[in-house]
């Protein structure tokens, strides 16, 4: 909870509700005028814009131009979600959408795709999802297939519910016999090592099958050595370029683009918590090519195991009311259908 020095009476907290109302539905600075002939403040436009000057001194309202009308501060955003807000439920047609997206398929990063999916087109903004980095995650299941004299197919199962895939090429003269002792010393040396021992392995393979040992255990690392970094999963960001702030702005709108390209930084700022925040709004993210953003996000699990984060990013000006309880029912339809699968 944001701790405010400048607590506001009823008659701002209800200009303040007002003012962010009007602009997420507008985009467009807000005038008093506009607030006494739409909202039923019971007060004149005088005592309106005496009040909106009053939260502009206290940080609340910015006014992008001299003759222009207010708009909502990042602090102002911080003090409505904290304190005003009165969150929606989702919607019956929304949750048949989300639920049904988060069941489409048994593997960690397809279900992640079609929930995000579905998440960024309901709401207009980026859906991003992550999993986590966990040097603790468990192999389930190690097996190799082959597909042809030459080629085969690693796959790796994890306990959080991803399934890895990556193709070996075989070593001249590997046989179908190799390939089923080669997947008894998998299953007998794989199952049940995290990946932070994979990061490390070394593969104790008979010698008739040394080169191929060596192959598999190099391509082992580099899989355990790319999940421990974690994955980043974006939809939507054709939704979010789309806004009015970002096209008045195309400068601006092609520098985001750029720096959200970069997938350390989106996927830090999704991750980002203090254990308490939810949503970041504005300054509040580490990353300053974020400050124009907001994120709202939740974890989601494979039964007690924090598997990831789910989230909306949209401008400052989100639907806090309707994003919240979104991400939040998002991340539990996830996680029950993480859990029946995985668990």
């Amino acid at each position: 909870m944001e701790l405010f020095t400048n607590e506001l009476d009823a008659r701002k907290q209800s200009i303040l509700r007002a003012i962010i109302i009007e602009y997420v539905d507008g985009a467009e600075p807000v005038g008093s005028e506009a607030l006494v002939q739409k909202f039923h403040l019971g007060v004149k436009s005088a005592t309106v814009r005496n009040e909106m000057a009053e939260m502009l001194d206290l940080g609340y309202l910015e006014q992008p131009h001299t003759s222009a009308g207010r708009i909502p501060s990042d602090s102002g955003y911080r003090y409505y979600v904290d304190r005003l807000i009165v969150e929606r439920p989702v919607d019956e047609t929304t949750k048949q959408i989300v639920e049904s997206a988060s069941t489409q398929g048994d593997a960690l990063q397809l279900l992640l795709r079609e929930t995000v999916r579905a998440l960024s087109r309901v709401t207009n903004y980026l859906g991003v999802a992550t999993t986590i980095r966990d040097l603790s995650v468990v192999v389930r299941a190690a097996v190799l297939s082959a597909l042809g004299p030459q080629n085969a197919l690693l796959v790796l199962a994890l306990n959080n519910g991803h399934v890895e895939n990556k193709m070996i090429e075989m070593p001249q003269g590997t046989s179908l016999e190799d390939i089923g002792t080669i997947n008894e010393l998998l299953a007998a040396q794989l199952s049940g090592k995290t990946l932070g021992e994979l990061a490390k392995l070394r593969l104790n393979f008979p010698t008739a099958n040394e080169k191929l040992a060596t192959i598999l255990a190099g391509a082992i690392r580099t899989i355990a050595q790319s999940l421990t970094r974690g994955k980043l999963i974006t939809e939507g960001e054709e939704f979010l370029f789309a806004l009015p702030e970002f096209q008045r702005d195309s400068g601006y709108t092609a520098q985001l683009m750029r720096e959200l390209s970069d997938s350390d930084l989106l996927y830090e700022s999704v991750a980002q918590s203090d254990g308490t925040k939810v949503v970041t709004i504005g300054k509040e993210n580490q990353h300053s090519q974020m400050r124009q953003l907001s994120v709202i996000r939740e974890s989601f699990c494979v039964g007690d195991n924090k598997a990831g984060m789910i989230a909306l990013i949209g401008p400052t000006r989100m639907q806090y009311d309707t994003s919240i309880p979104l991400v939040n029912f998002t991340a539990r339809a996830l996680s029950a259908s993480l859990t029946r699968y995985f668990a």
